[in-house]
Parts: C-alpha cells; sequence; structure tokens
C-alpha cells in the first residue's frame, strides 16, 4: 500500500510538473509567435473547454479498463508532444492550439480515472491522506514548473520545452503500469448507462453533494475575486503587479502545508465538515484581503491557499468512498465539471465587478462562502467513511500487495 502511495505522488509530480510548464510555455509562444494576448489566452480556453465534457468523458472510464485508458492517455500526449517541433510561425499555430486541447481532454479522462482507480489501489483510510498529499505535490511543483518552463523557453525555444514534457508522460504511463491494483469487476459487468448517471450519484447520496457543492462554491469564488486581486495589489496597494508573483507563492505554500494535514482530518473527522471549514477559511481569506496592509493581504493569501484544496480534497475523496465502482470514473468526471465550470462564467462577472471597486467582490465572495458553509454545517450530518465502502458501493478486496 506504502508502494501505490508513493507511486501515485510520484505521478502527481511528474504530470503536474509537464503539465504546468507546458501551460505557460503555449501562451507565451502564441504570444511571441501573433503578437496577440488574446491568442495567447485562447490556449488556455482550450485546455479547459474539454472540462464542460466531464460526464461523457467519464463515462468512457467506466466503460473500458481504467489502468489501460491511463496508460493509453499518457502515451498518446507522449506521442502528440513532438508535433509541436513543426511549429516555425503563424501558419502553423493551430498545431499548438491542438495539443493544448488533446491535453485538455487527457487531463479530463486522467482525473476521472486516476479517481476510479485509486480505491482499488489504496484502502478507503489512505484516501484522504493520499489525496492530500498529492494536492500537496500538486502545489508544490506549480511553485516551480511555470520557472522552469519559462526559462527554457528563453534559453532554447519552445521545441526543447515540448521534447521534456513529452518524456514525463511516458515515466507517468510507467507509473500506472506498476500499480499493484485490487480485484474488480471486469469491464462487461460495468453499467453503460447515459452519461447523467454521473449527476444521479452526486445530487442522490448528500455526503458526495455537499463537499462537492462546497468545492465548487469556493473555486467559483475565487475566480470572481481575481480581478480584485489585481486591484488591491495595484490601485489599494500601490504596489507594482509583480508583487501577485509574491501572493501566489503565499498561497502555494499554504496549499503545500494544508494538504499535508487534510488526510488526517477528513479520516478523523468527515469529508463534509472538512469542506466547510475550507470554504470558511477562503472567506475569511478574502476578507483579509480588503485590509489596506501588505502584510495581512499576504497572510490572507495563504489562508486561501489552505482553504481552497481543503474543499477540493474533500470534495474528491467523498466522490471515491461514496460512488459506486462501476459509475466511479463518470462521477468524479461530472463533480470536476461542477466544480471547475464555475469558472468560466464567474470570472468574466469577477471582472465586471470589480468596476465597482476591489473590495465589494471581496465582499461578496466571502458572504457567499460563508453562507454556503454555514447552510451545508446546519444541514449536515456525520458522514465520516465507514471501514467499507459506502452502501452504495459493492464490498471490494484489500490491494494485493504493499
Amino acid at each position: 500500500m506504502r508502494r501505490n502511495a508513493a507511486l501515485f505522488v510520484t505521478i502527481s509530480v511528474l504530470s503536474g510538473f509537464g503539465g504546468s510548464a507546458m501551460a505557460l510555455v503555449a501562451g507565451i509562444w502564441i504570444l511571441d509567435l501573433t503578437g496577440s494576448s488574446g491568442l495567447a489566452a485562447l490556449a488556455g480556453l482550450c485546455v479547459y473547454a474539454p472540462t464542460l465534457a466531464g460526464p461523457w468523458l467519464g463515462a468512457l472510464v467506466d466503460q473500458l479498463p481504467r489502468r489501460g485508458l491511463l496508460v493509453a492517455a499518457n502515451l498518446t500526449l507522449a506521442a502528440v508532444l513532438p508535433t509541436l517541433l513543426a511549429v516555425h510561425g503563424p501558419a502553423q499555430l493551430w498545431l499548438l492550439f491542438t495539443v493544448c486541447a488533446v491535453y485538455g481532454v487527457a487531463y479530463v479522462v486522467v482525473d476521472a480515472g486516476e479517481s476510479a482507480i485509486l480505491p482499488a489501489a489504496l484502502s478507503p483510510a489512505e484516501l484522504g491522506h493520499v489525496n492530500g498529499w498529492r494536492s500537496s505535490a500538486q502545489e508544490g511543483v506549480k511553485l516551480v514548473a511555470p520557472l522552469a518552463g519559462a526559462g527554457l523557453y528563453a534559453w532554447r525555444g519552445g521545441h526543447l520545452v515540448a521534447l521534456l514534457a513529452a518524456v514525463l508522460p511516458l515515466l507517468v504511463a510507467i507509473g500506472y503500469a506498476a500499480l499493484r491494483l485490487a480485484p474488480t469487476e471486469s469491464v462487461s459487468a460495468r453499467r453503460r448507462g447515459a452519461a447523467r448517471a454521473g449527476l444521479a450519484v452526486l445530487f442522490g447520496s448528500a455526503s458526495i453533494r455537499r463537499p462537492v457543492s462546497l468545492a465548487a462554491t469556493a473555486i467559483g469564488m475565487q475566480a470572481f475575486t481575481t480581478a480584485a486581486g489585481y486591484e488591491i495589489v495595484t490601485a489599494e496597494l500601490g504596489l507594482p503587479a509583480t508583487f501577485l508573483g509574491v501572493l501566489l507563492s503565499a498561497q502555494g505554500a499554504g496549499s503545500v502545508a494544508g494538504g499535508l494535514v487534510v488526510g488526517r482530518l477528513i479520516t478523523r473527522f468527515s469529508p463534509t465538515t472538512v469542506a466547510v471549514v475550507g470554504a470558511a477559511l477562503f472567506a475569511t481569506s478574502c476578507l483579509g484581503r480588503c485590509v489596506p496592509w501588505w502584510p495581512a493581504v499576504l497572510t490572507a493569501s495563504v489562508v486561501a491557499g489552505v482553504g481552497l484544496p481543503w474543499t477540493l480534497v474533500a470534495a474528491v475523496t467523498a466522490v471515491q468512498t461514496h460512488s459506486p465502482d462501476d459509475l466511479l470514473g463518470r462521477a468524479s468526471a461530472t463533480a470536476n465539471t461542477i466544480m471547475f465550470g464555475p469558472i468560466a462564467l464567474a470570472t468574466p462577472l469577477g471582472a465586471a465587478a470589480v468596476l465597482l471597486g476591489a473590495r465589494p467582490p471581496l465582499v461578496l465572495a466571502a458572504a457567499v462562502c460563508l453562507t454556503a458553509a454555514v447552510a451545508t454545517g446546519r444541514l449536515s450530518r456525520p458522514d465520516r467513511p465507514r471501514s467499507g465502502r459506502d452502501s452504495t458501493r459493492s464490498p471490494q478486496p484489500a490491494p494485493t500487495g504493499t
């Protein structure tokens, strides 16, 4: 079991490094080729747009061998990235957008497949811990990978970054192949219902619905306050825009620290309780950013870094521990769509709301998150995962080997 846990954390580091580096470099590359910030921003849209197809891609995860699908998705990335060697001018711009879109589809499939395969590799008690460690690893990588990717791009251009990024999915595929998994149902025995079955799982269980809803609220409000964060730094504090890098690093440090302890909290309490606390912490961070003093804003960034991952890890763990095994892929992908889909709407709304000033959007975000946390806390009953699976899931044997 420790072997599987170490493999999952290693996979998170490798995939997170390659993805974070390429996400930044793709935008810079497009900007250099075209001089258009709008076209550069479309690279990010290509990566995140496939999230909206989560319920359907998740159904694919439930209908195919999950380990094989994870390996195939990473091998596809390794094969596609070298095509960027053909990019030499604006005429090959379509290749960059295509690779970004392939990345986006692969992310959705891998996220759903990994969430679905984790319960076959780890005991229920280990899920929260490993999800927390993975979150810490991913956030830690985000502190380094963009700088490394930008440095390599400045040194030798995008071709070198693409080649190096192609090696990492190969290593990730090997990691998935090395996992020791418990026996599960054959593919033919799995239900092949419509993609809406994922929604039925999420909304049919309060133990899943509540933490997922809180995570969606907190993540959406984070996007809503993005423009306000810029305004606080530049207009309210009178600091250069580069101070945002300091705040992002502080948030990343908070995420690393929070991820190390969230698993223990989920085991002791419940995913819903941890999600409630995480949403409340994020609300507190929004109010902290309203204080016209840079140390307070810096501290608020650390608090946000703790709160946001707590809501996300709690939601992911709830889906893994309370979903039927044969619907876990589509339930996980649908949960990702619900949690991250609001970003597309919240970001432009936040950009418009900042016209009223930097503080009103932050206060509104804090009020929304606190209201959701309080309402969920009052409605919740103990939903700590039992020693086996939730009653909606068939019992699974323990993983073989350690």
